[in-house]
């Protein structure tokens, strides 16, 4: 709820505006002076002032001036009759939010409240990232304060000093590698190696010799035996990024030398014993993978001891602020140049914005804001064209004076299909952020009439 100071020495003017106000969802203290105003700002927090400007005693531009020189995050929105727009172009160079020219639509006069308020807001969220971005909770390198990347730094915490396979899973950009590395760093094997390999990214005819090596004259090429990355990384950590690219065939060979932690080199007759802990890390769902023939059963088991899901970035709220911040930073540092912050009209485009590509995308965006701004603030005229002109879907209506009145059972249905939509079909995930588990989501599609999404 926005509280709001109204100010008007006209007090019936004044009832009229803070009843239709109230019912449009502000809290409203109104007063009659500029001088009970400026009193009363001094003891008690309000989030957005609308003055007259024209009253006896202190007018709207001197309560304006006073205002900011104390509170410069408090926006004012002066009122002014049309007679006096040199007065209130004067409070605007003042710094004075917007004006309103009378007689005032309450209509016009809540909306530009409610972007005052919100401007103001995001203002000292981002004043507030400038200071807290290095003392930020992080988990090497990892960032984040929102609900959802708390509960996974606890749970890396959890388990990173164990010995437990763990499977990572979250849409591409998210950061899966590194989690991975954080779980390698967290361990009491952080002073071993740690290796990564993309399995979608080699071939099945040499990805074998990628992981279980080969001995000399193995092939037309080997001309001197090269150990595997499961031998490679004894004593560490390997991660199997992509593990749901891998083929069927090469997936039989991995799992029997997880079972046996033994492997056998391309062309050698003896087996090897490793002692490598296995991460695996997947944007796809393995469970539905499994069941549709394209992953095997026992090694989808075999993987997913642990499962740490990452979160996608617009799940992540006031995150986005705070990475794009540290990005930022990252970015004047290497650049040699000055750069603040954000701007809240940048801030407000990032928070806006649906972020398909995640993280990844997220710091594409900030170096190339760093890159191009020529000024100390990154304004929304630095952003990329996608993110600058994005509209968000609207959202569904759950005032009661909405024209569409739903049953409970559609409310839900449409829900968990939206839901199911920005997760790209993927179920398991879904069923995580709905609070489900998946028997209970399978049984609501099937209900629905929904096999594929």
């Amino acid at each position: 709820m926005v509280k709001l100071l109204f100010v008007d020495d006209d007090s019936s003017l004044c009832e009229v505006a803070a009843a239709g106000l109230t019912r449009r969802g502000f809290e409203v203290v109104w007063r009659t002076s500029g001088e009970e105003a400026e009193q009363l700002i001094s003891s008690e927090s309000f989030d957005v002032v609308a003055t007259d400007l024209n009253m006896g005693g202190m007018d709207g531009n001197e309560l304006c001036r006073r205002i900011l020189e104390r509170r410069p995050d408090l926006p004012v929105v002066v009122l002014t009759a049309f007679g006096s727009m040199e007065s209130a172009v004067g409070a605007i160079r003042a710094g004075a939010y917007d004006f309103i020219v009378k007689p005032v639509e309450l209509e016009t006069l809540s909306l530009t409240l409610e972007r005052a308020a919100k401007h103001s807001a995001l203002t000292r969220e981002v004043r507030h990232l400038r200071q807290v971005v290095d003392a930020t909770t992080n988990l090497h390198d990892v960032y984040g304060k929102s609900g959802p990347m708390q509960d996974l730094f606890d749970l890396v915490n959890h388990v990173a000093d164990t010995e437990a396979t763990v499977l990572v899973t979250g849409e591409s950009g998210t950061g899966k590698e590194l989690i991975a590395r954080a779980l390698h760093r967290g361990s009491r094997r952080k002073d071993g190696p740690f290796i990564a390999i993309n399995c979608g990214a080699i071939p099945e005819s040499l990805l074998e010799a990628e992981l279980f090596g080969h001995a000399r004259g193995a092939f037309t090429d080997a001309k001197d035996a090269r150990r595997g990355l499961l031998l490679a990384a004894d004593g560490g950590t390997l991660l199997l990024d992509e593990i749901g690219e891998m083929p069927l065939g090469m997936q039989v060979k991995l799992l029997r030398a997880l079972q046996e932690r033994t492997v056998r080199p391309l062309g050698s007759t003896q087996e090897q014993p490793f002692d490598t802990r296995l991460i695996a890390a997947t944007q796809r769902d393995l469970e539905q993978e499994a069941r549709d023939g394209r992953f095997r059963e026992d090694l989808y088991y075999r993987v997913n001891v642990v499962h740490i899901h990452v979160p996608p970035l617009r799940a992540r709220g006031a995150d986005i602020l705070l990475l794009a911040q540290h990005f930022l930073e990252r970015a004047a540092k290497l650049g040699g140049r000055r750069i603040d912050g954000l701007s809240p009209e940048a801030a407000e485009r990032l928070m806006t914005y649906h972020w398909p590509g995640n993280v990844r995308e997220l710091q594409n965006a900030m170096e190339r804001a760093a890159a191009l701004t020529r000024t100390p603030e990154i304004g929304a005229h630095d952003l990329p064209d996608r993110i600058r002109h994005y509209r968000a879907p609207a959202a569904m209506a759950t005032d009661v004076s909405s024209v569409e009145l739903l049953p409970m059972d559609e409310v839900e249905r449409r829900h968990i299909l939206a839901v199911l939509h920005a997760m790209g079909g993927n179920k398991t995930q879904a069923a995580e952020i709905l609070g489900f588990d998946r028997k209970t989501l399978y049984r609501k599609l099937e209900r629905y009439g929904v096999a594929e999404p």
